[in-house]
C-alpha cells in the first residue's frame, strides 16, 4: 500500500511498486521494502513540491534516485546486507547459514553459486 496521499495508480503509486518489487528481489523482507519504497516516494514528492510539508533533509542534496545508494549504511565496501545474503543462502540451500555472520554468508554463497 503507497503512503498516505499517494493514489495507487499514479506516478508515485507506480514508483512505489517498483521499488518495492525491486527491494524484495534483492532479498529484503516485505516489511522492509515497503519501508524504503514509502520513504524514497515521501522523500521525491517533497523535493518535487508535492507533499504538503518536508524536512530540510528531504529538500536539500542529491535526489534518492542520482545518489544510487551513496549513503546506504556505513562507511566502507557496500555490498548486498546480511538479511539478503540470508535469503540467498536459504535459496541456493546452504547448511548452517543461521550462525553465519555477513562475511561467511557471501563465501558460502559465492561458493555455491560458482
Amino acid at each position: 500500500m503507497p503512503p498516505r496521499g499517494v493514489k495507487k495508480e499514479s506516478k508515485r503509486g507506480r514508483q512505489y511498486e517498483h521499488i518495492k518489487d525491486s527491494e524484495k528481489q534483492q532479498g529484503a523482507s516485505t516489511k522492509r521494502a515497503e519501508e524504503i519504497a514509502a520513504r524514497t516516494v515521501n522523500k521525491e514528492r517533497a523535493r518535487s513540491g508535492e507533499s504538503k510539508a518536508s524536512s530540510r533533509t528531504s529538500t536539500r542534496g542529491k535526489s534518492a534516485s542520482s545518489r544510487g545508494g551513496k549513503r546506504s549504511g556505513k562507511p566502507g565496501p557496500r555490498g548486498r546486507t546480511r538479511e539478503q545474503l540470508y535469503n540467498e543462502a536459504r535459496q541456493l540451500g546452504v547448511d548452517g547459514r543461521s550462525k553465519m555472520n555477513k562475511g561467511q554468508l557471501q563465501r558460502a554463497v559465492d561458493a555455491k553459486k560458482g
